[in-house]
């Protein structure tokens, strides 16, 4: 699809609109927002576009739907999937102004809230007021509530309280005709027509410009408790989840992670330490979260008991805060640790929990038939492993020929195991080649057609999703 090229009338337009402080197409600039966290890609748009409510987004897609000028949203910009490339030139629309948490409602257990916030901030916001956010991605620290909405991001919370989706009460959205709508309602219960609210989620800017969010929110748990198991065998830790779920027990964590994930973690994060012992070659971290700490502990003393079963060798309880905080800094710096040690590909693989272990053997088979080696991590809990490819001394024309054959049996085995090719990362730039794998030629055209509906003129985050789009 063709775009027109940004003229300098329309930069003093859309100068306009935002003024000075909103718009810049510096060469450092557009530099800086040509990327995200998505390996090593880069393209540059025209210009940055900074809106700071949501008259002026309105104002802004009205002019580029007019003059068909590709519009790429932006937040933090630490996706993984590439949803945030201006792989079409345009604009970046940046939402980085729009950072007001409007209202937090505790007599509803409901807040309102701009795009640019960052999700650790709104929830700690939110826990001063005896309220959580459950949704928790390892870019929390810095990832924007607009870009969590667009990926429907997950975090280790998920396997206890669900990803972002199951959060959004009501969303406004400006359309690609500049139109601005409500998505539903801001109530607990709505069988009012279409879910237009939910479609919106995980749409990736393809569909509409999220400029505010209405969340629920839950009562704080009082109590949480955190331990780290260590196992012999990988496949055997993974075993050990579905078997934990078995017992009745759901933890409000549950990350999996192989030995190379925390060595390589243990050098990059300088102020962690974890003696590890040579038999060790995979851990899980497990947490617990409640309002009754006895019930908490006899749920760990089963979940230690069951993992003993495994293979599981002596456990480590996190006495403190400082610990608990130690273990999940490690945990949450494990993906910037294997990007820092190679150049990688990552892979955001989901399959039923049951299957985890099947998964991580079968990517280890072709790991091996392709020669590529992976470090494997992720969110057993709900059976999302991250499979982290790492280049290492693969030779460029097995990296860039050979290696997309793998990724695309690894695709077809947790197709064949009952997963789906991305958990909580998106489809973007990166995966839209592999979209055949998972939906059918049916599925995928309603699909497109939906995104047509939204954004006939294909303005909005062009490039991504699909192949032809």
């Amino acid at each position: 699809m063709n775009y027109n090229r940004l003229s300098k009338e329309h930069k003093s337009f859309l100068k306009e609109i935002v003024g000075e402080k909103g718009f810049t197409d510096t060469p450092e600039e557009l530099e800086k927002y040509s990327h995200d966290e998505t390996e090593d890609f880069s393209f540059l748009p025209e210009a940055v576009v900074k809106p700071s409510n949501t008259g002026e987004v309105s104002q802004i897609l009205k002019y580029c739907n007019d003059h068909k000028i590709a519009v790429t949203a932006s937040g933090a910009r630490t996706g993984l999937s590439g949803g945030a490339l201006p792989v079409a030139g345009g604009i970046n629309l940046s939402m980085e102004r729009m950072n007001r948490i409007i209202d937090i409602d505790a007599r509803n257990l409901q807040a309102t809230v701009e795009p640019g916030v960052i999700n650790q901030v709104f929830h700690m916001a939110c826990k001063e007021k005896g309220l959580f956010y459950p949704p928790d991605p390892s870019s929390w620290g810095s990832s924007f509530l607009g870009g969590n909405l667009a990926l429907n991001a997950g975090g280790p919370k998920a396997v206890k309280y669900g990803v972002t989706n199951a959060y959004v009460l009501n969303l406004e959205v400006v359309l690609a005709s500049g139109e601005v709508i409500w998505t539903g309602a801001n109530v607990l219960k709505n069988s009012t027509g279409y879910n237009l609210t939910q479609l919106m989620v995980g749409s990736e800017g393809t569909l509409g410009i999220i400029t505010k969010a209405v969340f629920r929110l839950i009562p704080y748990p009082k109590h949480n408790l955190l331990m780290l198991i260590p196992f012999g065998a990988p496949e055997k830790a993974c075993e050990a989840v579905s078997a934990i779920f078995q017992s009745g027990i759901t933890p409000s964590g549950m990350e999996f992670m192989e030995r190379d994930a925390i060595d390589w973690t243990l050098r990059f994060v300088e102020d962690v330490q974890l003696p590890i012992g040579d038999d060790v070659k995979a851990h899980l971290l497990i947490e617990v979260d409640g309002n009754d700490e006895d019930i908490l502990m006899r749920e760990c003393e089963e979940i230690a008991t069951i993992a003993e079963a495994y293979g599981a060798g002596e456990v480590l309880f996190a006495d403190n805060q400082n610990d608990k905080d130690a273990l999940w800094k490690l945990r949450r710096r494990v993906g910037e640790a294997v990007k820092s040690h190679s150049i990688y590909k990552e892979e955001d693989t989901v399959v039923p929990r049951a299957e985890l272990a099947k998964l991580l053997l079968g990517v280890k088979e072709i790991g091996a038939k392709y020669g590529f080696k992976s470090v494997c991590y992720g969110h057993a809990g709900d059976g999302n492993l991250h499979v982290n490819i790492v280049k290492a001394d693969m030779s460029d024309d097995a990296w860039q020929n050979e290696l997309p054959k793998g990724i695309r049996e690894i695709f077809k085995l947790v197709k064949g195991l009952g997963g789906t090719i991305s958990g909580e990362h998106g489809i973007g730039w990166v995966q839209k080649d592999y979209m055949d794998i998972v939906f059918s030629p049916a599925e995928l055209a309603l699909q497109r057609a939906i995104k047509n509906a939204f954004d006939p003129n294909g303005i909005l985050n062009p490039g991504k999703i699909f192949v032809d789009h």
